[in-house]
């Protein structure tokens, strides 16, 4: 038995101080000057929390062109280190392949590969009566989210598609993510922009331009109302995607809303840095404007955020992103997060009063846990809830370089921005993996089975 004594417990409810008992994997006792334990793990001056989880992983991704450095061994040894005991990743099914083909794939890159837990949602990149048939089996396997993208040729679908895909998936208490651009004015604005010659990273933001994600929004909201189940919108990344959002939500529909720290701390002026040093910033939808950030951060202080995720996908700048040397659009879209997003959230929400406590842990593991049909087997601090904890220690501070990071990759977007906060300790089912700061137990990841969304 091990025993958490001395931290402040904190909940997306309330804050108190209590000991942690916990066996096996499970937490079997809560309460004050609990003892018997056989490991005592101090967490004086500290804050417990329910392990975090990213809803947004994109791990080991081909894009035909180039795969991402930053594996299911690599990628989660980040996570951990960062604080967060649980991934879901998009699982893809891409075209002529199955989603049981596709669900194989993605369990190969990852079992017994893992340092932290890790979920699936199941992306489509096209749909059929074939594919159709198959949702039960998913939701059978503990893949009860799914994602639909509205732009580029290789993983679109259409809107009737959508319409489907999102009936079906509600007959299995499935809830759909959705990547919200639209592909029309994209493919627009890249040709405007390669008539003018303009092909830097600083073509990008202009090409896919904030209108673009609120109109694919707007008709996201709409295919949702007409199937009557609620919908997701991910990595949202504009103040008119936001206002089409709380239109929807006032009219009664039930629309759950992802962003990322990105959208929260960088704009669109960093495409113009010198020596291509823009293309490491290279992500879709892009980053955006002052103001965009403002009404994000104003969301999130009012609730209206849900959730705040990565969208891990890094590429190393040396090799990949300057793939895109001569052309923009070659420029692999993604960038490293998954062991920052806790601590940027803290220090940018928690720590400059834009947030609580208690609202930095539902967005970052108790809203996740909920939406997505884990809780409260994890994601919550109870009596019988999986052991996967957090000890944080808010009185550490460091300035992140690409140096003290755990990622593949040969940089972080992050590199000088100073943070606050540490995962002092990490226990991941019921084990001590990480200690003081340091990966002490790698590869104990187990793949999460998950139940209805809603």
């Amino acid at each position: 038995m091990k025993l958490i004594k001395g931290g402040t417990i904190v909940t997306g409810k309330r804050k108190f101080q209590a000991d942690i008992m916990i066996e096996d994997n499970k937490i079997t006792a809560i309460g004050e000057n609990l003892f018997g334990a056989d490991e005592v793990i101090d967490a004086s001056g500290c804050y417990v929390f329910a392990g975090f989880i990213d809803p947004h992983t994109h791990f080991e991704l081909d894009t035909g062109a180039t795969v991402s450095p930053d594996d299911f061994y690599h990628g989660t040894k980040a996570a951990i280190i960062g604080g967060t005991t649980t991934v879901i990743d998009f699982a893809t099914a891409f075209r002529g392949e199955s989603l049981k083909e596709g669900l194989e794939n993605w369990h190969k890159m990852s079992d017994g590969k893992s340092s932290c837990n890790y979920a699936y949602h199941m992306a489509f990149t096209e749909w059929n009566d074939s594919l159709k048939k198959e949702i039960k089996d998913m939701a059978d396997a503990g893949v009860t989210s799914f994602k639909v993208y509205m732009a580029y040729d290789a993983l679109r679908t259409n809107n009737e598609e959508i319409l489907d895909i999102l009936r079906e998936t509600g007959k299995v208490r499935g809830l759909v993510g959705c990547h919200c651009e639209d592909d029309k004015m994209i493919k627009e604005g890249v040709e405007e922009q390669k008539k003018l010659g303009h092909n830097t990273p600083a073509a990008h933001p202009i090409s896919k331009p904030a209108q673009a994600e609120a109109k694919a929004v707007k008709e996201y909201l709409e295919l949702g109302k007409k199937a009557g189940v609620p919908v997701c919108v991910v990595h949202l990344s504009t103040k008119l995607g936001l206002e089409e959002i709380r239109k929807a939500r006032a009219e009664g529909q039930k629309v759950f809303v992802e962003t990322c720290p990105q959208y929260l701390l960088f704009t669109d002026e960093v495409y113009s840095l010198p020596n291509y040093e823009g293309a490491k910033y290279i992500i879709s939808p892009p980053l955006r404007k002052q103001e965009d950030i403002d009404a994000l951060w104003e969301a999130i202080e009012n609730g209206e955020v849900d959730t705040i995720a990565t969208d891990q996908c890094s590429f190393n700048f040396e090799g990949q992103k300057t793939l895109g040397k001569d052309d923009f659009t070659k420029i692999p879209g993604g960038m490293p997060g998954v062991e920052n997003r806790v601590e940027l959230l803290y220090t940018y929400g928690v720590e400059e009063g834009r947030i609580s406590l208690e609202q930095f842990s539902e967005l970052c593991s108790e809203n996740v846990a909920k939406q997505y049909g884990m809780y409260p087997q994890k994601g919550a601090i109870m009596v019988g809830s999986d052991a996967d904890i957090v000890v944080w220690d808010p009185s550490v501070s460091h300035v992140i370089h690409q140096e003290n990071q755990h990622y593949n990759t040969d940089y972080t977007p992050y590199e000088g921005i100073s943070v606050k906060g540490q995962a002092k300790h990490v226990l991941l089912n019921g084990e001590l993996v990480v200690e003081n700061g340091q990966l002490i137990l790698e590869n104990r990841g187990r793949y999460v089975s998950r139940k209805g969304c809603f």
